[in-house]
């Protein structure tokens, strides 16, 4: 009787801890949320940030704020994501250098599992291996050829350290065993006139970034990065179709939370984030901007955050490329 008594006791008490955060989370948003976005305006993960915010305002009731906070290699504003309140009202969107990051600098001061909460994930963006239109190679196996003959000619633009583009140039170098040399870029507008002008060979970009260029012939695609083809450039095959087995290489990333933000609070914006991808309009600007909508659950999310993690440890520590 003793013993059953106190584990009533201790249930009530439980229930009674727990009721505050099942209130909150019951009535949540009564208040505005911000959406830190750690980069500048108008790339990937800003518009994924802007696109759904406005969904979420409609459909939540609050006012949803995009905050950009870039700098360090994204690592500033995913810092302020780490130490905001874990109470839902601050949430994060982060691209490829999220699962990068961890590798290349000491001393982060955030985790990128064990800081966030996964909310989902939104987007994958392929990148295309764009070459100078006149180099005679039209595939991809037919410039790893010219790239051998061609040492002295074989550079290839980055977009500077840490990004999904030098990255995937990296494994690029690995899978193809031809020589390059890489040359980084403080981004795409700064990477695109040496490749026009052909003083770089290539430039592994992403699809919003190039294929405006790539449709005018000012470069040749001749390769997508992902496993599958790209929907913004369905004839161009991928490099694992062109015999780099198993290569796959993109900017991806999703909604995050602080460590800590309550299992249901997590799960409503689950919900509602997963509601705003599908629809239409949604879709359709976010792929007019060569970004491939996803979705799903927090724990599909987490996995592919682990994975991500597994395969750039591995291409950071093969690359021989040493941490800050």
């Amino acid at each position: 009787m003793q013993r059953t008594a106190l584990f009533r006791i201790l249930a009530i008490s439980a229930t009674m801890m727990l009721a505050p955060t099942l209130a909150s989370a019951q009535n949540y948003p009564t208040r505005p949320i911000k959406i830190i976005v750690p980069a500048p305006p108008g790339g990937a993960i800003d518009t994924i940030a802007r696109v759904v915010g406005d969904k979420l305002g409609a459909s939540m009731g609050q006012a949803v704020v995009v905050d950009n906070r870039p700098g360090a290699s994204n690592n500033l504003g995913t810092d302020a994501l780490a130490k905001a309140a874990p109470d839902g009202y601050t949430i994060g969107i982060v691209g490829g250098s999220h699962n990068i990051n961890k590798f290349l600098f000491k001393h982060l001061g955030w985790d990128p599992e064990k800081s966030f909460e996964p909310i989902v994930y939104t987007h994958e963006v392929p990148l295309v291996f764009a070459i100078y239109p006149q180099i005679p190679a039209k595939t991809l196996p037919e410039f790893i050829a010219w790239m051998k003959a061609n040492p002295n000619e074989a550079k290839v633009a980055t977009s500077g350290r840490g990004s999904a583009q030098e990255m995937a140039a990296e494994m690029f170098r690995m899978a193809s065993g031809a020589p390059m040399l890489l040359v980084p870029y403080k981004g795409s507008s700064a990477a695109h006139p040496d490749l026009l002008a052909g003083r770089t060979a290539l430039y592994i970009d992403t699809i919003s970034a190039i294929q405006a260029q790539a449709k005018a012939g000012n470069v040749r695609a001749i390769a997508v990065s992902t496993r599958k083809r790209s929907m913004s450039l369905p004839d161009v095959p991928t490099a694992s179709e062109q015999g780099l087995k198993d290569y796959d290489a993109n900017t991806n990333g999703g909604f995050l939370a602080p460590a800590g933000t309550p299992k249901a609070i997590v799960a409503k914006l689950n919900a509602e984030i997963n509601a705003a991808l599908k629809l239409p309009d949604v879709r359709a600007k976010l792929e007019a901007a060569g970004i491939e909508v996803q979705g799903g659950t927090p724990q599909e999310y987490a996995a592919l955050i682990k994975s991500d993690l597994a395969k750039w440890g591995k291409v950071v520590k093969e690359a021989g490329i040493q941490p800050d």
